[in-house]
């Protein structure tokens, strides 16, 4: 049961080809945004106008969260919406070089439009997962890494009464 959970995990990641981006702003407050995605050997790469709010954020803070959630209009129930989640390391590395990781972006998201953003003000950013989180439903929840190699499922301890451990 948790290996057909584990692959669907592996599918929906592969099929998902935007990510929600969690950033802090200059005055501490969160901003969210999105940016389509890439990924290679265990990292996301994000490719991003210098000319958008998030790039500062993003550029600014070394941590970023990020989440790749199902579509409201495939999902059976939402408010348990496949989803998955990971705080991320995020390394500016620019433009120069990674032609392989340019090379996905354009199989994936089509070669004029990323030929057209690299001859603008877009740079490459390279988001590390530390640790993740994979909700396929109620009280189906797992630890995760991007390639699947971890995946524990999350127990969750009640009480007495059946409240949550700590309420």
């Amino acid at each position: 049961m948790e290996e057909k959970k584990r692959e669907r995990y592996v599918q929906f990641v592969k099929q998902c080809k935007t990510m929600m981006i969690s950033t802090i702003d200059e005055r501490g407050e969160p901003f969210i945004s999105y940016a389509p995605f890439v990924i290679d050997e265990s990292h996301f790469y994000i490719f991003i106008s210098r000319t958008a709010e998030h790039f500062q954020y993003i550029e600014r803070n070394e941590r970023v969260s990020v989440l790749l959630i199902a579509d409201e209009a495939t999902s059976t129930n939402l408010f348990a919406r496949e989803r998955v989640r990971f705080t991320c390391k995020r390394t500016h590395i620019g433009n120069n070089g990674n032609d392989h990781i340019f090379a996905k972006f354009e199989d994936i998201h089509g070669k004029p439009m990323i030929r057209l953003l690299r001859s603008i003000d877009f740079s490459l950013f390279q988001l590390t997962p530390m640790e993740g989180r994979y909700v396929v439903g109620f009280g189906q929840a797992f630890d995760v890494d991007l390639n699947g190699e971890r995946f524990t499922h999350v127990i969750v301890n009640k009480n007495e009464e059946g409240r949550l451990e700590g309420q």
